[in-house]
Formats: structure tokens, sequence, C-alpha cells
């Protein structure tokens, strides 16, 4: 069974940067939609980015100019590079893995998450 694991959380200042990645345990899943969520304490976990098939993105309207999503096609692996973060971009990020080429809301696989922490 392919599992995804993210790596690259921790602790930052404000201000400053962190780089997340996501790998499936196998190769696969190359021509589906990837993208992150967050779970901030005591909210719903929320969508923060999605690149399809293609290599087109969209972000959550809180992380444009701040958050960069890409992707190695070759590996297939999933990066989340975060900058000018402030405290409430505090949370744990999940990546996932879509259903189809194009994003939508319908996910098929999920990581464990990475705990980003950024301090005042």
């Amino acid at each position: 069974q392919v599992s995804l694991a993210e790596s690259g959380g921790g602790s930052v200042q404000a201000g400053g940067s962190l780089l997340l990645s996501c790998a499936p345990s196998i190769y696969a899943y190359s021509g589906h939609c990837m993208a992150w969520f967050r779970q901030s304490p005591g909210k719903e976990r929320e969508w923060v980015a999605w690149i399809n098939s293609g290599g087109f993105t969209d972000y959550a309207d809180f992380v444009k100019g701040r958050f960069t999503i890409s992707r190695n096609f070759n590996r297939n692996i999933l990066y989340l590079a975060i900058n000018s973060t402030k405290p409430e971009d505090t949370g744990t990020y999940y990546c996932a893995v879509g259903r189809e080429t194009y994003c939508s809301n319908d996910y098929i696989l999920w990581g464990r998450g990475t705990q980003v922490t950024v301090s005042s």
C-alpha cells in the first residue's frame, strides 16, 4: 500500500522560511493532482495550495505571495516553500493526492503530517 511521508517541518521565528517535502513510498500518482493542507490549533483543516499534473498551481489567499508549491515530476516529490512566516502559519501540514489529474476537493491519500511552529 502506498503511503505519503512529509518532512521538513520545524520551529522558525516569524519572517523565517521552511521547505516542506512530501514523497510517496513508491513512485506513484505522478499523473494526479497533489496538494498541501494545514490544521492550526483549534481550527479545522484547510487547503493551502495545489499543483496538477500539468504543473498548474493555485493558492489559498492567505498564503499567496509567501508560499510556493512545486513538484519534481520525475520523482513525484511535492514541495512547499514557506517564506515570510507568521505565527498564524503554525500548524500541522499535510500533503494529499487527488483522485484525478485536475485538482478538486476529492483526495484519496493523505500523509501523516509535519509540524510547523512559528514564534513571534
